[in-house]
């Protein structure tokens, strides 16, 4: 609260004089926003910019978090401030301020002026964005039931503290648990015609039990196998109402995090008395709930445009997926089975927006066709390095005090086409693992060769699961990998995964993207055996 509070000043010099908790409370009228945003567009182009946008941003983030039978922490923060990106003499500027007032939003657009004419005495070729209509005013919203910031802090506490209970009278050693939500109110404006208004709403539970035997020195866990979702608190609804229950068929996903703790005692037990992995070749079947980090590191990153361009060399590495792959129209990423789609509307998924941070309305596009690479991820300033005439809507900051840039959307591998269940998958492995769940992973700086492991290992023999099994990790090269799938559960298996706080960029910066996929199984891969070795 105190960073929003310390913006709320200077609100009076809006039109009328507003209460700042009334503000912190319910937000800014969306014609007051209006109002600001012509402030800066008409300062930006009155001091020269051929280009101008503004981004009114209020970011609320809450969590909840304890550990056994107390609180660990109650974490509320609240940024409210005004980003301002020109294009002045061929070049960006951007500037940004908290305090929001029209004087003050005038001087912000001046200075990012001023930074792009002083940015244009040292560049290179001048930015070239592809054409963006106005879309007039318009707005979006994620469609919750219950929005997470509503819901009394005491009854979250009351859930995952019964949650920890619960973990502990299973049996467990130890056990945290948390909630954590994000709402984004983001208004757009830009000298195209665009004036957009936006609330995003994100949900993220989770808990880690762990159980340990002193006498053999020996631990074991199992982390939540939830996954961050763009929806609200209906997510954790355990009992839902018809309303809610839509929702939940509309996006086939609800989490029951009392069941999931549960199990995940029971699973400790199984864990302890596993026996360790024999290294060799395996058949994997793999679960949504463990394939979404696989596609985030291996499909997710190597295909976004400015890491194929060598932008994020110096931080996180560049991508195998050079632009003479793509131009060669026949570079096998994967065999005909694999099918990725980049979307940013997809229902639930923790990249759903109505527009980018850049005015640019989203949907859908194939990056991997029939095992092909046929396209990447771009915004507006990139879209002519691959012929492109329009952004693919993909820019997004993490506040307002961040400038956009290039960031992943929902990578999804698509169902499989036949009739196809998990226990039919299994039942044509003679040799494998099946992995549920994430865990830890490494790859290159070239995203191509990667090591993952995961949270339950189950043997399988002869089409049947004999038993969980234990330290293990797989490891492979991204076309490798992909090229020996061999089967992909249909629709009714798929589900979403994702990440909450995805990093990228310097200074760094933290989105939000979803995975989704079906069971896949992938034969003929190298899995070693990750148990410490003492003396």
């Amino acid at each position: 609260m105190g960073a929003g509070a310390m913006a709320m000043p200077g609100l009076p010099a809006f039109a009328r004089e507003i209460d700042p908790l009334e503000a912190l409370q319910e937000g800014i009228d969306v014609k007051l926003k209006k109002q600001l945003a012509d402030v800066a567009l008409n300062a930006a182009r009155a001091k020269g910019a051929t280009y101008a946008d503004i981004r009114i941003g209020r970011y609320l983030r809450q969590t909840v978090a304890a550990r056994d039978n107390r609180v660990l922490g109650v974490s509320n923060s609240e940024s409210f401030g005004v980003g301002i990106r020109v294009i002045a003499n061929g070049c960006w500027g951007f500037a940004a301020t908290n305090k929001v007032t029209k004087d003050d939003i005038a001087k912000a657009a001046e200075k990012a002026v001023a930074v792009a004419k002083a940015n244009a005495r040292i560049s290179g070729a001048p930015v070239q964005l592809a054409p963006q209509k106005g879309y007039g005013e318009v707005s979006w919203k994620t469609p919750i039931v219950t929005n997470a910031f509503e819901v009394p802090i005491k009854d979250k506490l009351d859930l995952i503290l019964a949650v920890n209970a619960a973990a502990l009278a299973g049996g467990a050693s130890f056990v945290n648990s948390n909630i954590g939500a994000i709402n984004e109110q983001k208004y757009f404006a830009s000298t195209d015609g665009s004036y957009i208004d936006q609330d995003v709403h994100r949900i993220s539970p989770g808990f880690n039990v762990t159980k340990t035997d002193r006498t053999a020195g020996v631990f074991v866990n199992r982390g939540a196998l939830s996954m961050p979702m763009g929806m609200g608190y209906e997510y954790l609804d355990a009992r839902p109402s018809d309303k809610v229950q839509s929702v939940i068929t509309l996006y086939k996903n609800r989490y029951d995090i009392m069941e999931d703790v549960k199990n995940a005692v029971k699973d400790l037990d199984q864990k302890m008395k596993a026996k360790s992995v024999e290294p060799g070749k395996y058949d994997l079947v793999l679960d949504p709930s463990h394939l979404w980090l696989t596609i985030h590191e291996s499909v997710g990153h190597p295909t976004e445009l400015d890491r194929v361009l060598g932008y994020e060399a110096n931080y996180a590495g560049t991508s195998f997926l050079t632009l003479d792959k793509w131009q060669s129209k026949k570079f096998n990423f994967g065999n005909n089975l694999v099918n990725f789609v980049a979307d940013k509307t997809q229902p639930g998924s923790l990249g759903a927006v109505g527009y980018d941070d850049e005015g640019v309305k989203c949907g859908k596009w194939d990056l991997i066709k029939d095992g092909i690479l046929v396209n990447y991820q771009a915004i507006r300033d990139q879209a002519h390095i691959i012929g492109l005439n329009a952004s693919q809507g993909c820019c997004y900051a993490d506040d307002w005090s961040s400038v956009q840039f290039q960031r992943m959307p929902n990578v999804s591998l698509q169902p499989g086409k036949t009739k196809l269940g998990v226990n039919e998958m299994i039942k044509n492995v003679e040799k494998g693992i099946y992995i549920i769940g994430d865990g830890s992973y490494s790859i290159d700086q070239q995203r191509y060769n990667f090591q993952f492991s995961g949270q339950n290992f189950y043997e399988i023999r002869n089409g049947q699961i004999v038993g969980m099994i234990k330290d293990m990790a797989y490891q492979a090269n991204t076309r490798e990998f992909w090229n020996s799938v061999a089967a992909i559960c249909d629709e009714s298996d798929y589900r979403l995964g994702g990440s909450f706080s995805d990093g990228k960029g310097q200074p760094g910066q933290s989105s939000s993207v979803s995975h989704g996929s079906s069971t896949t199984r992938v034969n003929g891969v190298n899995v070693i055996n990750t148990a410490r070795k003492i003396g």
